[in-house]
């Protein structure tokens, strides 16, 4: 179960000055979708581009290196990250905390929305769908990422076997559940999923970069108590460690890539 969006908005702020230092994940799913559209931009330049999710407003500064006569503007949830994108850009960027299941923008008024591991933090991916093929205009194009169940795997099991019956880590929909939403709103959508392995020193130092994120655990149904150290020592030994005693964390990586009818 997805946390409640005040939730998801103060986690995600209390970690803006942290967020850019961590975001190995976020660099590389980012890259991938931007390499896409700046190989796709040959012969017609967006004008309007939104970055939908922006956190820190990374991406939305690439997307202003690469179209510097694109307006661009950074939506997010939480008012902290938005607050952290104001002061590191300059006045050509616009900024403004909303919804992405209530984009406040005309339709048909972007040629390019580029959303980047936000997506998994909303309740229903196809309302977020259906808004974004609302502000699309003719010809215009959709590149979101996400992650699935498959996850974080290796914490949910290590989790499993010290705590049963008790969730730790978020959860995520299947590829085949993701699948059907996207067809039911977006048909025609190109999927890409890939599995990702990161690895770490230790399940603490995940567990850090995780929380320094603002990505820590968001359910409603997380126990409200802290989890007692000893309990944590048993899932550190529990988790999988790799021959050079690091450990590694396994993430399903989504990309979904749509583009509008033309006139």
């Amino acid at each position: 179960m997805i946390a409640l969006k005040p939730d998801i908005a103060r986690g995600f702020g209390s970690a803006c000055e942290t967020y850019e230092g961590v975001s190995r994940l976020q660099r590389f799913m980012g890259n991938t979708m931007l390499q896409k559209v700046q190989s796709g931009a040959q012969s017609v330049l967006p004008t309007c581009i939104l970055d939908l999710g922006c956190g820190t407003g990374w991406f939305s500064r690439q997307l202003g290196e690469a179209f510097p006569d694109a307006e661009i503007t950074g939506m997010d949830l939480s008012p902290g990250m938005i607050a952290h994108a104001r002061r590191s850009s300059g006045p050509e960027f616009c900024w403004r905390v909303a919804d992405a299941e209530s984009i406040p923008l005309p339709d048909q008024s972007v040629d390019l929305i580029f959303s980047n591991l936000m997506l998994q933090w909303c309740q229903d991916p196809r309302v977020v769908f259906q808004e974004c093929q609302r502000v699309l205009k003719p010809g215009g194009r959709l590149m979101i990422s996400s992650l699935l169940d498959g996850t974080l795997a290796e914490l949910r099991q290590a989790w499993s076997e010290v705590d049963p019956g008790v969730e730790h880590v978020n959860q995520f929909l299947s590829e085949s559940d993701f699948r059907s939403r996207l067809d039911d709103i977006l048909p025609g959508a190109c999927l890409e999923v890939r599995t990702l392995q990161l690895p770490y020193e230790s399940p603490q130092d995940l567990a850090s970069e995780l929380k320094n994120l603002g990505a820590g655990y968001k359910s409603e149904q997380r126990r409200k108590s802290v989890t007692g150290p000893g309990r944590w020592r048993k899932m550190c030994r529990r988790y999988p460690i790799q021959p050079d005693g690091r450990v590694l964390a396994s993430y399903e990586a989504a990309w979904v890539y749509w583009e509008t009818a033309s006139l």
